[in-house]
């Protein structure tokens, strides 16, 4: 039975997990979001998330950001495999355009499952 929880594991925290995805320099674009990956050696993909003060200056709204981007993570944390995701938000939304990024978020998922699969056939690696 798959989990869907959201442990400790899951979570990019430390300063050097974060600079190792943004010096592999791969990411994907979406309408309302920007994908940062690097692969790990890891069985379970992580996340990182950045809310800029720059792009909202409310720390409600940037707090409801994130819960919204882990949620959608949570929910989808099975579709992906050994990947670190750095979510980035491109434009500030609220509750009414909470489809519209859970859509974009979906996007890059599978955007995101085709190359790791690619990545896993060229080193002769096997996805779960």
């Amino acid at each position: 039975m798959p989990e869907y929880g959201f442990a400790s594991r899951l979570r990019l925290k430390k300063t050097d997990e974060f600079s190792s995805v943004f010096n592999f320099r791969k990411r994907i674009s979406g309408k309302y979001l920007l994908m940062y990956y690097n692969y790990n050696d890891f069985s379970y993909p992580r996340l990182g998330l950045i809310v800029a003060k720059k792009l909202v200056h409310d720390s409600v709204r940037r707090n409801y950001m994130r819960r919204v981007l882990r949620e959608v993570f949570r929910k989808n944390q099975q579709q992906l495999t050994n990947v670190d995701i750095i979510i980035r938000p491109k434009q500030s939304f609220s509750n009414d355009n909470f489809t519209d990024v859970e859509s974009d978020f979906l996007n890059l998922i599978s955007i995101l499952k085709k190359k790791v699969k690619v990545h896993l056939n060229e080193n002769g690696l096997q996805s779960r």
